[in-house]
């Protein structure tokens, strides 16, 4: 199989293992699998109360107790120096500041005095980059990792992390921005999924993919354009698939640092797939490929 530069990063025999679980038996490599019922993950997360926070020291008070908040919104124009502070202490604790019109401000508020600013919590807490592949490498098995790159709609996002759990895939990596967050529409759509799957929220998907690269990753795109179709990717091995946004797809920038293009075969009139179908394809092939008798999973209706 080509990459997409020249083969600058040629995959060798099956893949490398960044967790050196085979076994050389002879001219022959082995590589440990397990049944479909040993994907359950011992990473776990802790439910977080969802909810919308109004009100300049409701808010400030929330981020001073560590809360784990997706996003400030605040409204245009406000310049006073307690809504400053509370921008920068937001952008400290890592969370997102936006500037709204005050009128998607009062449709937001259920309180109605929300003094020009309010904040999404998360209903679970972030993983790292480091959580997953570590929930791989407790599991002994080769890392399987879905990245979003601008997923905007809470339920495709909530979907495609559904289906993560469905396959065991071992995590689910998001963009600080141009992304939904982890509320309670991701929750619901995901069927409680994310309370099982590890979610890593960086600031940098390239510099993200680069220290994938280097933990023995390959990255996978999906791509409308890609040269190679899921049929005949190798996804035996440690391996990322990128997820484009619903509109536009992948940026120029993260599809140039793929290792490969993957496409989904189109027949119809319609040009492409829903996000979350797209990346419940994908990963259905990288399982199948990775467990060779179906006969092992479970049938959950």
């Amino acid at each position: 199989m080509n990459d997409s530069k020249g083969n600058k990063r040629q995959p060798p025999a099956r893949h490398f293992d960044p967790y050196g679980k085979r076994v050389d038996r002879g001219d022959t490599t082995v590589i440990h699998t397990e049944s479909h019922a040993d994907h359950q993950a011992p990473f776990s997360h802790t439910p977080l109360s969802t909810q919308t926070i109004e009100g300049r020291n409701a808010v400030l008070e929330a981020l001073r107790a560590e809360i784990t908040i997706d996003k400030v919104f605040i409204a245009n124009g406000e310049t006073d120096a307690a809504l400053r502070h509370i921008a920068s202490t937001a952008r400290e604790v890592g969370a997102v500041v936006v500037d709204v019109d005050r009128r998607k401000l009062d449709k937001m508020s259920t309180t109605h005095s929300h003094q020009g600013v309010i904040a999404l919590a998360a209903c679970v807490q972030y993983a790292t980059v480091e959580d997953i592949l570590n929930n791989a490498q407790q599991r002994s098995q080769k890392p399987l990792i879905v990245i979003c790159e601008s997923i905007s709609d809470p339920h495709n996002l909530g979907a495609i992390i559904r289906t993560c759990e469905a396959v065991g895939a071992h995590g689910v990596i998001i963009p600080k921005r141009r992304s939904a967050g982890l509320g309670a529409t991701v929750a619901k759509a995901s069927s409680g999924a994310v309370y099982h799957v590890p979610v890593a929220r960086v600031p940098n998907l390239t510099a993200t993919i680069s220290e994938l690269k280097k933990a023995g990753l390959w990255i996978f795109g999906a791509s409308a354009d890609g040269d190679t179709t899921l049929w005949e990717a190798d996804f035996t091995g440690s391996a990322a698939l990128v997820i484009g946004s619903e509109g536009s797809g992948i940026s120029r920038l993260v599809s140039e640092n793929c290792d490969f293009q993957i496409c989904i075969p189109m027949h119809g009139k319609i040009s492409s797939l829903n996000a979350s179908v797209s990346a419940a394809l994908l990963l259905y092939e990288a399982l199948r490929q990775r467990k060779p008798h179906p006969a092992t999973a479970t049938n959950q209706g």
